[in-house]
């Protein structure tokens, strides 16, 4: 049979070791992490679970096997993101942004770099090795955000961090600020082990060619890493506010040398599934919980609200929309398997599509409850500010995803048919930039 849901002995394992972590080790922690005010101690509170991941290898298993990882499918990808998810997203987040970060690095660099990197990355002793994905940038800053990364005019506008080519001593000297990364400040501040930056190497140039990659790593002098922001949602990842301040970086630290937007492109490509997977997590935790409710409560009357057709109702179709988000998310991750992570459309409807559909589905979850939900001794004041991320990290539903499928819809190029019949649909620089050139 050519379409199955059906997984197999080796996922159904990869499940249960997800689950049993999720549940065993992580939510017994997550409440006090959640509710801690100090947001960089918060994020330390999750090191043990952390390490735990690294073990079981859920923090590099997305990276090649010959550097070490688990060279797991996104499809398997799926099935722990949505474990982990289920109990903390935010946690599921710190997994995320290390293959934000590094598998651009496997895509676009070098193999020395990915040899020297990657290698890294899937073998240190500690397992406490974290990779921060460093684009976005502080609103006051000379441009300010991600959005219009792909902008076709010249600084400022889009990407403000600069770096310089320093030829005589071969070095890219950088000089700017970053804001909202994700991982870039490390577990004491110092830094991420490394930080894959997305820098301005040519100031002259637009978005679609005058941005690269570049590898920071811990240590690098320049550099100041900030208060990690204090969010209502997601609160046990870390997002920094980051300084660069005449820091010099070795330039064989520099990969995809005028192609950064594609790389930016590709990144949120590939995790937009993962974002999707991890929508359906938050809500099948706040279906489940409120389901079970339905069966206890009485509200005053005689049965169980389970047998007033409103509740019904509303259960089928919360149910209904977690399923069909779940089966897109799987949907779009097998498309990026069967073309090397090239479904820039595919990933980006998933990851809009569950994040937009499942946060009104989690506040009809706190509907069944009525005023209940409201009660914070119950977890859905939490699935609601979880909820609430979706659409607007991750590459932002309105700024940059809807964005990168109407440019891939508008260039002559596009295949509507492609991703139903799992056609290759390759993902060019003349998709970028949809409505800021002139036609």
């Amino acid at each position: 049979m050519a379409i199955d849901f059906t997984l197999t002995g080796a996922q159904k394992k990869l499940q249960r070791n997800a689950r049993d972590f999720a549940c065993e080790i992580l939510q017994p922690i997550v409440q006090a992490a959640d509710e801690e005010p100090d947001t960089q101690k918060a994020f330390q509170m999750m090191r043990g679970a952390y390490i735990e991941c690294y073990k079981l290898g859920f923090a590099t298993g997305f990276l090649p096997r010959e550097y070490g990882g688990g060279g797991i499918s996104n499809l398997d990808l799926q099935i722990v993101s949505e474990e982990i998810a289920a109990i903390d997203p935010g946690f599921a987040t710190i997994l995320l942004v290390n293959g934000l970060a590094l598998m651009p690095l496997a895509w676009f660099g070098s193999g020395e770099q990915k040899q020297q990197w990657l290698t890294q990355a899937t073998s240190d002793p500690r397992g406490e090795y974290l990779a921060g994905w460093t684009v976005s940038e502080a609103v006051g800053a000379s441009s300010g955000g991600t959005a219009n990364f792909d902008h076709p005019d010249a600084a400022p506008a889009g990407i403000g961090l600069v770096a310089r080519h320093d030829k005589g001593r071969g070095e890219y000297v950088l000089n700017g600020t970053k804001y909202w990364p994700c991982n870039s400040g490390g577990w004491d501040l110092q830094g991420a082990n490394v930080n894959v930056c997305i820098v301005r190497t040519a100031e002259d140039k637009g978005g679609t060619e005058g941005l690269s990659a570049m590898l920071v790593p811990r240590g690098t002098a320049g550099v100041r890493y900030e208060q990690p922001i204090s969010k209502i949602g997601h609160r046990l990842c870390q997002n920094n506010s980051i300084v660069f301040e005449d820091c010099r970086v070795p330039e064989e630290n520099l990969f995809a040398a005028g192609d950064g937007d594609l790389v930016i492109s590709k990144a949120f490509t590939w995790s937009g599934p993962v974002a999707a997977i991890a929508a359906v997590g938050v809500a099948r935790s706040a279906y489940e919980y409120v389901l079970h409710w339905a069966k206890t409560r009485t509200a005053g009357g005689r049965t169980p609200i389970i047998h007033q057709q409103a509740v019904g109702y509303l259960l089928a179709d919360i149910a209904m929309k977690i399923e069909a988000c779940r089966a897109f998310s799987w949907k779009a991750a097998h498309y990026l398997d069967q073309h090397a992570s090239e479904g820039h459309v595919a990933g980006a409807m998933a990851k809009v599509f569950c994040g937009e559909t499942l946060f009104p589905v989690v506040f009809r979850a706190m509907q069944v409850m009525g005023v209940n939900a409201l009660d914070r001794r119950n977890p859905m004041e939490k699935f609601l500010r979880e909820a609430a991320v979706f659409p607007l990290y991750d590459a932002g539903n309105v700024g940059m995803q809807m964005r990168k499928i109407w440019g891939a819809m508008s260039d002559p190029a596009f295949d509507p048919r492609a991703i139903a019949q799992s056609r290759a649909m390759p993902f060019s620089k003349s998709m970028e930039a949809a409505g800021l050139r002139t036609p």
